[in-house]
């Protein structure tokens, strides 16, 4: 993929009630990218290409299983609906019905699809002014079930708190695209979607997610959902040294920093916002330098996704300090 792999939705289209095909799923994912890419070319409503190549690249497959990915993609797209709610022009809660897509087109022996997005998709995924989420493709590229795709998108919304408000039963099925006629019995629910999706995610993501029960006498109506950040291995060290030593960057000793445990998502967030604008972090080769024309939103959002990584939270551990985070 060219450039940024950033994907940015509104919480609406995220929430939105659909059933889509995983591979369908991933092409939208795709096309949201090249269409940041693209600039203004998505403004006008431009054909969106996304070649096999590209699929096959990020989503480590077979060429030929690429192929035919994209060309399966492009009929469940077209055919495919979507519902969601906002507001009028008043404050009223509207609810809305929409196509994904009004063009999908797969080229036989071109190794390539093109897509243009419904007038309804565009403003959301490129007038993020205010309620979106925003996660790396490098996040979600070994997810290989629709409900565990669904599901770690759900979640991102809640990336400041690590905790997701009370989900209504009926709420999780629909935003996880569960058909009506399926998985009925709460048992086969939670065995068929639920859990498997929680495994996939905590297998392979940078996310760690548990979920809670909410009853109403026995039965249960809704469950809420937790999530960390997961430590980054970090590389053996061959030749130790004193762990009472002082690191000359730092100012923090090496038993200090065995000690660090991994920020919370809240953390993450909260220090994200000062060391951002911190001037030594922002235009220093040890912090993140910011980029010309960047917006302080972008930056600072930027520097958050930066520090899901232990490893950058252990690197700018200095510029933490420096703002009162405690390591213990």
């Amino acid at each position: 993929m060219k450039d940024s792999t950033l994907v940015s939705k509104s919480n609406a289209l995220i929430e939105a009630e659909y059933t889509l095909s995983l591979v369908a799923q991933r092409v939208i994912v795709l096309a949201i990218i090249e269409a940041r890419n693209q600039g203004d070319l998505i403004k006008a409503g431009g054909l969106l290409r996304i070649k096999a190549t590209e699929y096959q690249q990020c989503f480590d497959c077979a060429l030929p299983m690429a192929y035919e990915s994209l060309r399966s993609a492009c009929d469940n797209l077209y055919e495919a609906d979507f519902s969601y709610w906002d507001k009028d022009e008043v404050g009223r809660d509207k609810f809305n019905k929409s196509r994904f897509v009004q063009k999908a087109s797969y080229v036989k022996g071109g190794g390539y699809v093109e897509i243009m997005f419904g007038s309804e998709v565009i403003p959301l995924i490129t007038r993020l002014s205010e309620k979106y989420t925003e996660y790396e493709l490098s996040q979600i590229k070994d997810l290989n079930s629709v409900y565990a795709l669904r599901l770690f998108e759900l979640l991102m919304q809640w990336q400041s708190t690590g905790k997701t408000a009370p989900v209504l039963i009926s709420d999780l099925r629909s935003k996880l695209g569960v058909e009506e006629s399926h998985y009925k019995q709460m048992c086969d629910f939670k065995k068929r979607v639920l859990d498997s999706a929680v495994k996939e995610i905590n297998d392979n993501t940078n996310i760690k997610v548990k979920y809670e029960q909410i009853k109403e006498g026995r039965k249960i109506i809704a469950f809420t959902f937790k999530f960390t950040v997961k430590k980054t291995p970090k590389k053996p060290v061959i030749n130790a040294r004193d762990p009472d030593t002082i690191d000359i960057f730092t100012g923090v000793t090496d038993k200090g920093v065995k000690a660090f445990k991994p920020m919370t998502i809240g953390q993450i967030t909260f220090f994200a916002s000062l060391i951002a604008k911190d001037p030594s972090f922002n235009s220093s080769e040890n912090g993140l330098i910011a980029k010309v024309g960047e917006s302080d939103k972008d930056y600072q959002m930027r520097v958050q996704r930066s520090l899901n990584d232990y490893e950058n939270q252990v690197k700018w551990l200095d510029y933490l300090l420096k703002h009162n985070f405690k390591t213990e």
